[in-house]
């Protein structure tokens, strides 16, 4: 799918500095270069990655001049239903904000609660520390197969069925992929956190 303005953003971004690191370093949805403004974005981008209504997201869409900070919103998400819209992290001032004179969509500024209360950031980061993990073709099938005929599992009950990957990374993957799903505004992930099967 190609998003608004992503042809001009690719020739762009070739010409960007190199990306400072901010944590966790994995992305699942990211689509094109990653470039993150400052850590307040990369926590933004945890959130979309574990957004089971994103599709896929852009760093820096409307980046034409080379400096991370200016001249362009954090993101452009792009969601399963196919909309899409521009979004900022809820440290943008609005003197930082004129670009969206001239923005081509739908735009909106996240605020600070939406991105750090609660539970489910630290969830989104806790995760995406094994972004980079493919779960096993065996581990995938026993797990499924188990909360297939249970219903549902807690997560110290998923590790058994994990033999070929390393048990947490393997289920941390699944989750990211969309295959099975956990509570991420209730607590912190631990051992009794409820796993459900996503039928696709």
């Amino acid at each position: 799918m190609r998003s608004i303005e992503h042809s001009a953003a690719d020739a762009v971004r070739a010409k960007l500095p190199a990306n400072k690191s901010f944590h966790p370093l994995p992305t699942v949805k990211c689509d094109g270069t990653v470039l993150f403004r400052n850590q307040a974005a990369r926590d933004v981008g945890c959130l979309l990655d574990v957004d089971q209504t994103v599709l896929s997201w852009q760093c820096q869409p409307l980046n034409h001049g080379g400096h991370p900070e200016q001249g362009t919103p954090d993101f452009l998400v792009v969601h399963i239903d196919g909309s899409q819209h521009f979004l900022d992290a809820p440290d943008r001032k609005p003197s930082e904000t004129t670009f969206r004179e001239r923005l081509p969509g739908e735009y909106r500024q996240l605020s600070h609660d939406e991105v750090y209360e609660g539970f489910r950031l630290q969830n989104a980061r806790d995760l995406l520390q094994y972004g980079r993990w493919r779960t096993s073709l065996g581990d995938r099938v026993r797990l499924l197969t188990a909360l297939d005929e249970n219903g549902s599992l807690t997560l110290a009950e998923c590790l058994g069925a994990i033999q070929e990957t390393k048990p947490i990374a393997g289920i941390a993957a699944l989750i990211l992929s969309g295959l099975i799903e956990v509570d991420l505004d209730e607590a912190l992930l631990g051992p009794e956190t409820t796993v459900r099967r996503i039928r696709l």
